[in-house]
């Protein structure tokens, strides 16, 4: 996978797409397979029942997953989204953005 957890991204189509330029962007709770869950981004009601955790129930909100096609890697460098490949640096495979080169993970 070429998004992890806790990576920065900013979501590129979707219900949440960009707006004028302006990206969505948030960093990344959790990765389930394709779909990935980011912090503020995608955000459903869920109404819970009493329970013994939850006496009074309620309503909450928390983010939903959406497709990790969906986001794109934040570039560190240039503040816009960036794809992720690989390169051998000192004989460990790290992630670098393709836009400006940097390594990502060290």
């Amino acid at each position: 996978m070429r998004i992890k957890k806790g990576d920065i991204v900013a979501v590129i189509t979707g219900k949440s797409k960009p707006v004028r330029g302006k990206y969505n962007t948030g960093e990344v709770l959790k990765v389930m397979g394709d779909r990935v869950f980011v912090k503020g981004i995608n955000i459903v009601t869920k109404h819970n029942r009493p329970s013994q955790a939850n006496p009074d129930g309620g309503i909450t909100h928390e983010e939903a997953p959406i497709h990790i096609s969906n986001v794109a890697y934040l570039d560190p460098v240039t503040k816009k989204p960036t794809r992720i490949g690989y390169q051998i640096v000192d004989g460990k495979k790290v992630r670098v953005a393709k836009a400006s080169g940097t390594i990502i993970d060290k």
